[in-house]
C-alpha cells in the first residue's frame, strides 16, 4: 500500500488475518467498521466503490455503507462534491491514505510522524476533517474507506492498521457481489479439500497422496472447481474460493 510494517505471521497485516473472519452479509461489515471508527476516534464512516471503472469520462464515486448521522445526510455528497475528482484521480497512481482539514472550526486532522506518507487535500472544502483510505483490488474492487470527525490526531500504527483493515472491508464486499453471482451449483466436499490444498502450496501429486485419491482424480476436482467458480485457471479459482469462503 506504499509503506511497511513488520508483525508477526497472524497478525493485522498478514494473509491468515485478512482471510480470518468473512462477512456472510453487509450486516456483518457494520461492526468492523464500527470497530475502526471507535479506534480512529472518528465521527462517522461511509465507504465509496468505483462505478464505471475502465471508462475514464464514466467513472463515479458510489456511498456503499455510512453512518451518517440524522443531521449529516448530506455529508457523503459534500465529500464527493469536494473531493470526488481527486479522489478518482489519486486511486490511479497512489495508494497513500489522504487527509484533510475541514471549514468547521478546530476541524483538523493531523498524521503527525506519518504526514509523509499521506497525501493532504486542499483544506476547508467540506465542514469536516478526515481521512480516506484507498483500496485497489480490481476493476470491480477499488474504492475508499472514510472516517470523518471535528478533529483526528492520527498515529502512525493506527493509520497503517486501520489501512489493513479497509482492505478487508472492500474485500468483504467484493466477495458479496461474487457470492450473489456464483453459480447455484455448489462446490463438493472433495473440490473443497482439493482446493484447500493447492491453495497451500501443494501440487496434484501431493494433493492425491493427502487425500488417497489419483492424480488424474485430483485434476479432475480441481478443473470442476474451477469451472464451477466460472475462474480461468487454477489460481483464479484459488483465490475466488478464498473471497467466498469456501477455503482460508
Amino acid at each position: 500500500m506504499g509503506y511497511s510494517r513488520s508483525g508477526t505471521a497472524d497478525g493485522p497485516g498478514s494473509i491468515q488475518y485478512l482471510r480470518l473472519q468473512r462477512a456472510s452479509s453487509r450486516s456483518d461489515i457494520f461492526p468492523k467498521l464500527t470497530a475502526m471508527q471507535k479506534n480512529l476516534k472518528a465521527r462517522n464512516f461511509a465507504v465509496f466503490r468505483i462505478a464505471g471503472a475502465g471508462l475514464p469520462n464514466k467513472r463515479k464515486l458510489v456511498c456503499e455503507l455510512d453512518n451518517w448521522a440524522a443531521g449529516m445526510v448530506e455529508s457523503g455528497n459534500q465529500l464527493i462534491s469536494g473531493y470526488g475528482e481527486i479522489l478518482l484521480d489519486h486511486i490511479e497512481i497512489s495508494l497513500l491514505p489522504l487527509i484533510w482539514n475541514g471549514s468547521e472550526n478546530t476541524s483538523f486532522a493531523d498524521a503527525g510522524e506519518f504526514s509523509p506518507l499521506t497525501r493532504r487535500l486542499p483544506s476547508d472544502v467540506v465542514p469536516f476533517s478526515g481521512i480516506a483510505f484507498p483500496v485497489r483490488l480490481g476493476a470491480l474492487g477499488n474504492g475508499y474507506v472514510t472516517f470523518v470527525a471535528t478533529s483526528m490526531e492520527l498515529s502512525s500504527d493506527a493509520i497503517i492498521d486501520q489501512h489493513v483493515r479497509s482492505c478487508q472491508v472492500m474485500m468483504d464486499l467484493l466477495a458479496l457481489d461474487e457470492r450473489r453471482s456464483v453459480p447455484a451449483e455448489s462446490l463438493s466436499e472433495r473440490e473443497i479439500a482439493c482446493l484447500q490444498l493447492a491453495g497451500d502450496g501443494r501440487i496434484s501429486e501431493e494433493i492425491a497422496e493427502k487425500l488417497g485419491l489419483s492424480v488424474h482424480t485430483v485434476n479432475a476436482y480441481l478443473g470442476s472447481a474451477t469451472i464451477k467458480l466460472d475462474s480461468v485457471n487454477r489460481i483464479q479459482a484459488i483465490a475466488k474460493a478464498i473471497r467466498l469462503g469456501y477455503i482460508h
